[in-house]
């Protein structure tokens, strides 16, 4: 195919501290060379890890001016001589940890997208194949540009090295993507939902979508016990715990001995502390950093076959972005945050 000549609208993140950095450039379209492809990016999504790097409190550093978010969704446009996995018109989005193919170990010499090395926010990208998985034909890009991190994430805490089964109990905190994601998954594989939130409207949005119980831990500061005799004394199998210290010593008194806290988020810096003697004998932990390409393109057998779509509560157009940054940042949002680039 004929090399793809002209310019194209990315942002980039000038450095940290606030949206007035996020800065729209026109570049050239990048060339393909041998094994790449070229990708017409038509959305984007946020994650709290976006944000944390706008406001110069993502942990793992950053290089400076490079073009943000790890997820995005797109239209192969272009191939390079020697691509055999995808072709012209396949529809794909690029996975969270580019470097993580398979297994059960991350590999610590990643570059990730947005702090590392150029991610999403742009109207053209070019990519190893490798790197990309093709999306269920049912979602729109918007959904699709939602599932690499948000979708990818919940689903790795529901199965992992010990998977839930039918019949057993997760409990999610809360009503943002990684949590709406954990749901829904969730009921499709027969696992039962207890949810938390702190509003009646979200409660009525938490089991529209398949929770089972919702406590409003407003009402019920002691939720972790509550939702312990909701599942008869026994305690819940999983918790997908996506806070932080505010939250991590209500999950302790959710779980049942020996089952398992899937901790993901890093929402709170303050709460209370926990010991050994916390643990001993309690619950098992496990951190989750998303997850694997196979993670990634399993998970999107199950949403082909169950026809899943993910809840989006905004979209927002690419001249946009530093309002959807904002209304992430309001944490008023009930699901996920998009950008269309069309």
């Amino acid at each position: 195919m004929a090399e793809r000549k002209g310019t194209m609208r990315s942002i980039r993140l000038e450095k940290e501290g606030s949206v007035e950095n996020l800065n729209m450039v026109t570049e050239d379209i990048p060339t393909v060379q041998r094994g790449e492809v070229l990708v017409k990016v038509k959305a984007t999504s946020l994650n709290y890890r976006d944000l944390a790097m706008l406001k110069d409190q993502y942990p793992g550093g950053m290089h400076p001016n490079l073009i943000p978010l790890s997820d995005g969704a797109g239209e192969i446009v272009e191939v390079g001589k020697g691509v055999r996995r995808f072709e012209v018109g396949d529809r794909v989005a690029g996975n969270f940890t580019k470097e993580w193919f398979g297994g059960s170990r991350r590999p610590s010499y990643t570059e990730p997208y947005g702090s590392h090395s150029d991610g999403w926010l742009t109207e053209y990208k070019v990519i190893n194949p490798e790197l990309l998985v093709q999306v269920p034909s049912h979602l729109t890009f918007e959904q699709a540009a939602t599932l690499p991190c948000a979708g990818v994430t919940a689903w790795n805490a529901l199965h992992g090295p010990s998977p839930l089964h039918a019949g057993d109990t997760v409990l999610t905190l809360g009503s943002g993507g990684v949590s709406v994601y954990a749901i829904q998954l969730a009921k499709a594989m027969g696992v039962n939902v207890i949810a938390t939130t702190s509003s009646e409207e979200k409660a009525d949005k938490l089991k529209d979508i398949g929770a089972d119980e919702v406590i409003n831990y407003n009402k019920t500061p002691n939720w972790g016990e509550k939702a312990k005799e909701l599942t008869g004394g026994a305690g819940v199998n999983r918790v997908v715990e996506v806070v932080g210290p505010a939250t991590i010593q209500q999950s302790l008194k959710a779980v049942a001995p020996g089952e398992e806290l899937a901790l993901i988020g890093v929402l709170s810096r303050t709460g209370d502390k926990i010991d050994y003697f916390d643990l001993f004998g309690r619950a098992s932990t496990r951190t989750i950093g998303v997850g694997s390409r196979n993670d990634f393109e399993d998970m999107n057998r199950m949403i082909r076959d169950k026809e899943m779509v993910p809840v989006i509560d905004s979209v927002f157009p690419l001249e946009e972005a530093a309002q959807a940054y904002e209304y992430l940042e309001s944490q008023t949002f009930f699901g996920k945050i998009a950008i269309s680039h069309e």
